[in-house]
């Protein structure tokens, strides 16, 4: 009882000397608080817009440096099929190995699945095909590698037919959006648009303004900051895709916000203010009932 009476005289005296200090203090903090999280959580329509500029002025800008691209460029990493057909099955049965796994290590059973056998690009550009040896493919589009080949062919087989597919090509798009993951090039090329909407778009959180494209070129890494919202971007060596690119949306203020402590602390300082005015309030109104 002694010390409780001791700190309600001290509470009385320091609210009854600081009262407009502490009044001015708690409406100060009250405004920093709410100044911050408006700061941290402002997202307008102009930054969630995707090509903001867009009418028929750019497009004729924008058409006299667009470059359509109908397919992707073959590069060294990149895993091939072959399949090669005509008239004549026996003459091209040489050129279609089948794919042959042993039943158990060691022994001689083997087994042919109908799978074809892909072939890996090497750092040269080349593909060692059966029979013909190695061809440079690097650089080609596909319908280039299989003219190549066809006419490779026509000097042995009688008007062979050559199909070509790219094995596993496709993109990676990571950071804020709905469903991060990897997106097939299932018609030879893809859009930096056509990707983000493959993983469900951008979330709220993420900067349009600022995405990571990660590419490597002649075996070195190059990036690129795009924003979404500009209409150059349809003329940008990035807006179509290339095997093995990685796309990353960055996270907005509240994105980093909700996975900071930012937040927490500036519940604490709500917290601890509401207290504060509780107290000063008590004390208030004690003093005026004793007066």
């Amino acid at each position: 009882m002694r010390i409780s009476f001791i700190f309600c005289n001290f509470a009385r005296y320091f609210v009854k000397q600081h009262r407009k200090t502490m009044y001015r203090t708690i409406k100060q903090v009250f405004l920093l608080s709410l100044v911050a999280l408006l700061s941290v959580s402002c997202v307008t329509k102009k930054k969630m817009t995707y090509v903001r500029d867009a009418n028929a002025g750019a497009a004729d800008s924008i058409n006299a440096k667009f470059q359509p691209q109908s397919e992707t460029v073959i590069r060294s990493g990149d895993a091939l099929t072959f399949f090669v057909s005509a008239l004549d099955q026996e003459a091209v049965a040489p050129y279609n190995l089948a794919k042959v796994t042993y039943d158990k290590p060691g022994t001689n059973q083997v087994q042919t699945t109908p799978s074809v056998p892909y072939y890996i690009v090497d750092e040269a550009g080349e593909v060692e095909l059966p029979v013909l040896g190695k061809v440079h493919v690097a650089g080609l589009k596909r319908a280039q590698v299989e003219d190549t080949i066809k006419s490779l062919l026509e000097k042995q087989v009688l008007n062979p037919m050559v199909h070509v597919d790219l094995v596993d090509a496709k993109v990676t798009v990571l950071g804020e959006v709905k469903n991060p993951g990897r997106v097939p090039l299932t018609r030879g090329r893809l859009t930096i648009f056509e990707a983000l909407a493959a993983v469900g778009d951008l979330t709220p959180y993420g900067r349009r303004e600022d995405v990571l494209l990660t590419r490597e070129v002649d075996g070195k890494l190059e990036f690129a900051r795009l924003d979404l919202g500009d209409v150059n971007l349809y003329a940008s060596p990035y807006y179509y895709l290339q095997q093995n690119d990685v796309l990353y949306v960055s996270p907005n203020g509240v994105r980093v916000v909700q996975s900071s402590n930012v937040g927490l602390w500036l519940s604490m300082v709500s917290t601890v203010a509401s207290a504060a005015t509780v107290i000063v309030t008590v004390v208030s109104l004690k003093m005026g009932a004793n007066n």
